[in-house]
């Protein structure tokens, strides 16, 4: 595998994201090598549990737009030129990037997402994906989607926070520590980094004392009273929502600007109002000391 690596030991898979370099940001063929991962996890009937974490300093900051996006060229566009009937296909079908990473909330086995660092935009999306997320307390989790270029995908944080906040995040992409979202119920618990992989392993272990058979029906009930909300459908609008606020006048100067002063030149303009994402202070930032050996 090129962006992720697997090991399985004492009933638990784990899925490290291996791109630390570029704060493991989401870049084909992640999507496949992890659905991939969870597909062999899942099969493996020593494997209980499974978690997912990333490599380096961060667990995933998003999308990787540097160079203007071109990672997804062979699937977005025609002779050179952006598709929208292939961005429209690619969105809504069961191979888009988004429904490879929901691959782990359809898997039969609980999962947890150890985040650290940045978790932003589509990572973000990624983890809520999972079933439970555990964090550090500094790590920053946040979807500055509304500023430009972008829509929620899997849309969980609309179904894991109540009206209100949901309301509040969608429309100010404002990021939450790991102490933050957990206290607002978006994640189960945050921790100081030095106590994280203690604790999801800690978590990992009692799960995985708990009978197969039990997890998968657990996590099933619950499943489906969401899906009974009609979140299939949200997850198929979002996706489609963003291929669109990617070809605005706005999302195609966010693009402009990333290709000709550089992915940090365009970032400080989207976050420079809000003082927060790549405008933020000290306090607002994932200590870069924390790092995640793969």
């Amino acid at each position: 595998m090129k962006t992720l690596l697997y090991d399985a030991a004492g009933g638990v898979a784990t899925i490290t994201l291996n791109r630390p370099d570029r704060l493991n940001t989401i870049v084909p063929p992640m999507p496949d090598e992890f659905e991939a991962a969870i597909r062999e996890a899942t099969l493996d009937p020593q494997v209980k549990v499974i978690v997912l974490r990333g490599a380096g300093r961060s667990f995933c900051a998003g999308y990787d737009f540097a160079g203007g996006f071109h990672h997804w060229d062979e699937q977005l566009t025609t002779d050179g030129r952006w598709d929208p009937g292939k961005d429209f296909s690619l969105a809504a079908s069961p191979y888009g990037p988004t429904q490879r990473f929901m691959s782990m909330w359809r898997a039969p086995k609980p999962v947890i997402a150890q985040v650290h660092g940045w978790c932003v935009g589509g990572g973000s999306d990624m983890a809520l994906c999972a079933d439970l997320i555990i964090a550090s307390e500094d790590a920053q989790i946040g979807t500055p989607y509304s500023r430009v270029w972008g829509c929620y995908l899997s849309c969980l944080w609309v179904y894991r926070l109540g009206l209100t906040r949901a309301k509040a995040h969608a429309l100010t992409g404002k990021p939450l520590s790991g102490r933050e979202a957990a206290d607002i119920g978006l994640i189960n618990a945050a921790v100081p980094f030095a106590e994280l992989e203690q604790t999801v392993a800690e978590q990992a272990e009692q799960l995985a004392a708990i009978p197969s058979s039990q997890l998968a029906a657990m996590k099933l009930i619950v499943n489906q009273a969401y899906e009974n909300m009609g979140m299939h459908a949200t997850q198929v609008l979002g996706p489609i929502l963003d291929g669109l606020m990617r070809n605005t006048p706005a999302g195609l100067s966010f693009v402009e600007t990333a290709t000709s002063q550089g992915v940090g030149a365009a970032t400080a303009q989207r976050d420079a109002p809000f003082g927060d994402y790549s405008a933020a202070g000290p306090d607002r930032r994932p200590d870069p000391a924390h790092v995640i050996n793969p």
